[in-house]
């Protein structure tokens, strides 16, 4: 399956509007694409999904390592995959150029081109020639500009690219191509999806054919770690409360357990099973529903008679005794972990984090590293006399360097771990 990295020149610039319009015009030219994501992200992957029908990879080389990475591409299916980067193309130690430099794919550079033409070359040509600068070996090799009017203002750009630069086509500007957002980033992909008509016509305007001679395909992994299928069954929280799971996750734990799925907010009972996993997401939208529907309490119950309960930074909010929202409402929660948490007015965290296990834990042995990626905007109060099972070698945590809020067979984290960290494997084999 060949591919290629949509990359920005900075946060904002329309990576997700360029590779929706690309997405769906491969479609209209009769390709399979494959969607995926440079870096830890939930919500672009969403919007991928809805214009797909299938799950977008997430490739995060310091969430799965180098190997993982190109694991999860493979994981794929389809034609050409677009990979939708993150930020800038060289912006933070976990870059889309350290994304495309571990697939070796070539680099299609999205420029906001609304007040330049010559200037777009000049900006493309910067970003290709800064890879030497950067020490990344990476190819970028064409330009999408976005919100590029037709006509002189799109022959300007094209004529201007210097040699080895592709002119790829243009976004339009057109009334729609916005996605509306919040904190965490933009609204999900079945919340807020762009309407297909506005996509087609954005689609018209790309050179989808000569990107795709421009597209390549990475090296073959290294084989995946063997784990046999047990017989325990996994409950696996699934609905608008509960939304931030990567596809490997389900799919590791799918090969090594049965998994079984229900809905907190729909106050669904908690499947029969030997372990429950709480994914993040949006808890915070639904304080109400998740204090009435009877699943918090029952799995409440269910934890203090040690069933093992893994919750991730939304799960985590679920499985503590209140959750405060953005209005100031107060909320009764699972009350399985000793914290309170409250939701702020901005991010509590954002980074790439890696944890040290202090004993053995749900999701590591001790003394073992797992990395992960936080971003929240709750705050935690936590019981003087709580217990954590992880030190944190980077990043922020739950409270004073520490993370993973323990009690019963329960671990709560901020971190969300990728299934390439083994986290997931540790947690089958401990139920």
């Amino acid at each position: 399956m060949r591919g290629v990295v949509l990359a920005g020149t900075s946060s904002g610039v329309g990576k997700t509007v360029a590779s929706l319009a690309l997405l769906e015009g491969l479609q209209a030219a009769g390709y399979e694409p494959q969607p995926a994501k440079g870096g830890p992200d939930f919500i672009d992957p969403s919007h991928h999904a809805a214009v797909c029908d299938r799950p977008s990879r997430s490739l995060d080389p310091w969430l799965s390592g180098e190997d993982g990475c190109l694991r999860n591409y493979w994981r794929g299916s389809g034609d050409v995959c677009v990979v939708e980067g993150m930020m800038g193309l060289y912006d933070g130690t976990n870059s889309t150029a350290y994304v495309a430099e571990t697939l070796d794919l070539p680099v299609v550079l999205v420029v906001d081109a609304k007040a330049g033409m010559e200037s777009v070359a000049a900006s493309a040509l910067g970003f290709r020639e800064y890879a030497a600068v950067a020490g990344r070996e990476i190819d970028v090799v064409g330009v999408i500009a976005q919100r590029a009017h037709g006509g002189r203002h799109a022959g300007g750009i094209r004529d201007a690219l210097p040699e080895g630069l592709a002119y790829l086509g243009r976004i339009p500007p057109l009334s729609g191509l916005e996605i509306p957002d919040r904190h965490l980033g933009l609204h999900m992909g079945g919340e807020a999806p762009i309407e297909p008509e506005t996509l087609r016509e954005a689609s018209e305007h790309l050179e989808i054919e000569r990107l795709v001679d421009l597209a390549r395909e990475p090296p073959r992994p290294e084989p995946e770690p063997s784990g046999a299928k047990t017989d325990a069954t996994v409950a696996v929280a699934d609905d608008s409360a509960f939304c931030f799971k990567y596809p490997a996750t389900v799919e590791r734990l799918a090969e090594r357990a049965s998994v079984l799925t229900f809905s907190p907010v729909a106050g669904d009972p908690l499947p029969d099973c030997d372990g429950v996993y709480l994914p993040g997401g949006y808890p915070e939208l639904h304080g109400s529903a998740l204090e009435s529907g009877g699943t918090l309490d029952e799995l409440g119950k269910r934890a203090a008679d040690d069933l093992p309960v893994l919750g991730e930074c939304g799960g985590l909010m679920a499985l503590a005794e209140t959750l405060t929202d953005a209005d100031g409402e107060t909320h009764r929660m699972a009350g399985v972990l000793p914290a309170d948490v409250r939701m702020c007015d901005r991010y509590q965290a954002l980074d790439h984090v890696e944890l040290r296990a202090r004993d053995d834990a749900l999701t590591a042995k001790a003394g073992e590293t797992i990395r992960g990626h936080e971003f929240h905007y709750s705050t935690a109060d936590v019981a003087s006399d709580a217990t954590f099972a992880f030190d944190v070698e980077r990043g922020d945590g739950i409270a004073d360097g520490r993370e993973g809020l323990s009690e019963y067979r329960t671990l709560g984290t901020y971190a969300h771990v990728h299934a390439d960290s083994g986290a997931f494997d540790r947690f089958v084999e401990r139920l």
